[in-house]
């Protein structure tokens, strides 16, 4: 019994900060940058398209000329979300409903139209993988659409998954320059190792749960404000301090009453999330283009001040709310954004678990009153 206890109280560590819980070849923080299958973020960023990147995490290889026109094809012709599963969508509230909760019952519906969803053969799960990463750009679009009482537009099967989002997303054809930042912005958060919600995807996968349960469970996690939440709340914050010169002044009283300041430091990155600083660049750009550099400026006022006071860096969150800002995107759709691109890396954790499974079953440290009677 000693050395039980021994064993629980070193191994215990809140929020299971450091602790190794189980082998992954999907993705890996290396030194100061993020890798997907060995290639890091900035090669793939400059040079790879989002379907490249998920026929990555999935196969552990980039695709041929052939293979990636094969996979495109096969992606665009399941966006399109099935006629009486629209009619369903179309009696969920609206109004008062945040995205992400709509999102999350709209998932887990999706599966009651899927005839593999309790399949867990190998070629059903791929299928089911291809349905949820097509499909889930379609769903986040149709609750834009639905809430603002106009008719979904159907993908087109000659365009790319960002380029088909942001059409069906505001109702027009994006700009090409949009369409290569918002294509950037999903490769930058398709997957990122054993995050809350890839955890969360393997933890409900390692049960032998379907797969539509896990992405559920996944999207949960995301939801919330320290994860994928915080780049709707990154935007909230911006325009509630709304001037420069307000900026460093809303930084230092936070701080001084201990207040978390959204987007910025990271639980692993302590020299700079890599990602954040290709969305600042981006930022920077896009701001000014628009005619409205005040939010780059109170960002990077707000990142230069943390720095200087705490040593933190911005995430991920901190730069795509002005990115996705510029590009009209309403701000409370900014996390569901997120689930779109994410999905391609739960996935990936999906499918590792399921290969190698060993259902997840930690201890507790017991805190609590022991030999009560009564």
């Amino acid at each position: 019994m000693a050395s039980e206890v021994q064993i629980f109280e070193g191994a215990l560590d809140k929020g299971l900060e450091g602790i190794v819980a189980c082998s992954t070849a999907v993705s890996s923080i290396q030194g100061n940058t993020l890798n997907y299958r060995g290639y890091t973020i900035e090669n793939l960023a400059e040079k790879s398209t989002f379907e490249e990147v998920i026929y990555l995490l999935w196969n552990d290889k980039l695709p041929t000329a052939e293979e990636l026109t094969q996979f495109k094809a096969q992606l665009v012709s399941e966006m399109e979300l099935p006629a009486d599963f629209i009619n369903v969508l179309k009696n969920l509230p609206t109004q008062n409903v945040h995205p992400m909760a709509w999102l999350r019952t709209a998932v887990s519906l999706l599966a009651h139209w899927d005839k593999d969803a309790n399949d867990m053969d190998t070629a059903a799960f791929k299928r089911k993988s291809l349905r949820l990463t097509a499909k889930m750009g379609t769903i986040v679009c149709a609750f834009e659409a639905i809430r603002n009482k106009r008719e979904l537009l159907a993908p087109k099967k000659d365009k790319s998954m960002a380029w088909n989002f942001m059409y069906m997303l505001k109702g027009t054809e994006p700009k090409a320059d949009h369409v290569k930042v918002f294509d950037t912005c999903l490769i930058l958060h398709a997957d990122h190792e054993l995050n809350c919600s890839a955890f969360a995807t393997r933890v409900t996968a390692s049960s032998l749960s379907d797969l539509h349960s896990a992405i559920v469970s996944a999207i949960g996690a995301l939801k919330g404000p320290l994860h994928g939440g915080a780049n709707e709340q990154v935007m909230i914050m911006l325009k509630k301090i709304g001037t420069i010169e307000k900026a460093q002044a809303f930084v230092k009283d936070a701080l001084q009453a201990k207040e978390k300041v959204m987007g910025i430091g990271h639980r692993v990155y302590k020299n700079g999330d890599p990602r954040a600083a290709i969305l600042r660049k981006m930022s920077e750009k896009m701001t000014a283009e628009i005619g409205e550099p005040i939010w780059y400026q109170m960002s990077a006022l707000i990142d230069d001040t943390m720095f200087s006071e705490k040593g933190l860096m911005p995430n991920v969150d901190f730069y795509s709310a002005t990115v996705y800002y510029c590009m009209g995107i309403p701000t409370d759709v900014y996390t569901p954004i997120f689930a779109v691109s994410r999905i391609a890396g739960w996935c990936a954790h999906a499918q590792e678990q399921y290969a190698n499974n060993r259902i997840y079953r930690p201890r507790g440290k017991w805190v609590g009153k022991s030999g009560l009677t009564k």
